[in-house]
């Protein structure tokens, strides 16, 4: 693929190519970059960007696939270090100590369009109805194991994949991605998640599209999956950077119950067979479900409704391995207790705001009440466990809101940049600062927590 170098990128000195940067194959259409447009791959005499070149004196191209510069029509390859800048924006790449420094900056970086930005806090476009994928590919961009496994393509690109499995373009896709959001040298401050999204539209099988609103927890749920899939991680043995960041471990009991219009003797005989008798498995998970009371129906002396309110830790109590919680199917129900037996580096919530029956989608708007620093998951592991288990203490580092109604409503993030220990606000091209204290107000849907390793201390900001 050729295409003619944009009008807006230019030698980073002084926003035109400079003369003095040439190493060499002077071209004298430099100072003339003024398009951008794709072209298919070719530079002979009937190519697409031959014809071009002639028809509209466009005579600066690009190969997208070798990042060489040519001059059409005279067909020769431009060497000049000034346009550099261009090929860094196209392909930014990472070195091992700028990685490990990451998140010990605070310092700003200006794009060459002159706005100022915070690499990793970077806004990304809505192209119809994507914010809910925007919102989800953000937060993980700000999982320092995650992106730091990603911005080096060496990690992953000798990863070997069955002839025509299409998946592996997630993980080059997400690669990408991760590069650009962290680009010190942006040339805006956005960027645009287009080729991404077209993968997962791809991948999925048009489960998840740009055009039609989706759920962030289920696609969540697919990506992390997804990804975990196409790097050669298995469900079992195989791990991947995935699991090595998002999957704990849990026992879950479970007791089946007779049926409630049984009289009560059969029930209480029935009891005793071993078909209701708790069994206990072990499993995985990537995130937490965490399940909200139901929402009041009352109003106050103003006839508007009460929104309710819920501590964090009453919904955590799912998982104490105490609190029982009841199931139904079609034909049986039961009773199910969860106990964690391994917590995460990074733990992930996931809150049930929706409830889907056969006609409509009903949204909880109930808000839950969490600190954003200092959460101790001690208790909700079991004994011998805790022996183990030395750090069980969580801070908030990114926070997922869903605002409207569950068909028509918008997604929104809060994420915490590491270097300066400041929240931002991300909402697909618009990027404010915000008060920690602002944070709990919101209608939390996916959190992301960081578990504290070492003895680190809370780096975050007031």
């Amino acid at each position: 693929m050729l295409t003619a170098v944009p009008s807006h990128l230019f030698s980073a000195k002084n926003g035109r190519v400079d003369s003095e940067d040439r190493r060499s194959r002077h071209c004298p259409y430099l100072d003339t970059i003024n398009s951008f447009s794709p072209f298919p791959t070719g530079r002979g005499l009937k190519s697409h960007a031959y014809i071009h070149s002639v028809q509209f004196s466009h005579h600066v191209f690009l190969n997208l696939h070798t990042l060489k510069f040519y001059c059409l029509p005279d067909n020769y390859e431009i060497i000049d270090s000034s346009l550099e800048d261009i090929t860094y924006v196209l392909k930014p790449t990472f070195t091992k100590q700028q990685i490990a420094n990451l998140d010990k900056q605070a310092k700003l970086s200006r794009a060459y369009d002159g706005t100022t930005y915070l690499p990793g806090i970077v806004g990304l476009n809505n192209i119809k109805a994507n914010d809910y994928a925007n919102a989800v590919l953000q937060a993980l961009s700000n999982v320092p194991p995650l992106r730091n496994y990603f911005l080096e393509e060496d990690n992953y690109k000798n990863i070997k994949r069955p002839p025509g499995d299409i998946m592996f373009l997630l993980v080059q896709r997400f690669g990408e991605l991760m590069r650009k959001l962290w680009n010190p040298r942006n040339f805006k401050a956005h960027v645009s998640p287009h080729e991404m999204l077209q993968a997962v539209v791809l991948c999925s099988k048009k489960t998840f599209q740009i055009t039609k609103q989706g759920d962030g927890v289920d696609f969540l749920s697919w990506f992390l999956n997804a990804l975990h899939s196409a790097l050669g991680g298995t469900k079992k043995k195989k791990k991947t950077i995935v699991t090595d960041v998002f999957q704990g471990s849990m026992r879950i009991f479970t007791k089946k119950l007779p049926h409630p219009d049984l009289p009560a003797e059969e029930k209480e005989q029935l009891l005793h067979n071993d078909e209701y008798q708790e069994t206990m498995v072990e499993s995985t998970f990537m995130y937490l479900t965490l399940d909200l009371p139901t929402a009041p129906l009352y109003k106050d002396e103003k006839e508007q409704l009460i929104i309710p309110q819920v501590p964090l830790f009453n919904i955590l109590a799912k998982f104490n391995g105490i609190t029982e919680k009841e199931y139904k199917t079609y034909k049986e129900n039961f009773l199910k207790r969860f106990q964690l037996t391994k917590l995460p580096p990074y733990l992930i919530f996931c809150i049930k705001r929706f409830t889907k029956n056969n006609f409509f989608v009903e949204k909880n708007p109930t808000i839950v009440n969490f600190p954003i620093t200092n959460v101790d998951l001690r208790e909700y592991l079991s004994e011998e466990v805790q022996a183990v288990h030395k750090n069980t203490t969580y801070d908030l580092i990114a926070n997922i809101v869903h605002d409207g109604k569950p068909s028509e409503g918008s997604y929104r993030i809060h994420v915490l940049h590491h270097g300066t220990g400041k929240w931002y606000e991300l909402q697909d091209l618009q990027v404010t600062d915000i008060l920690p204290q602002m944070i709990t107000l919101s209608e939390a849907y996916i959190q992301i927590w960081k578990r504290r390793d070492n003895d680190e201390t809370n780096q975050q900001g007031a």
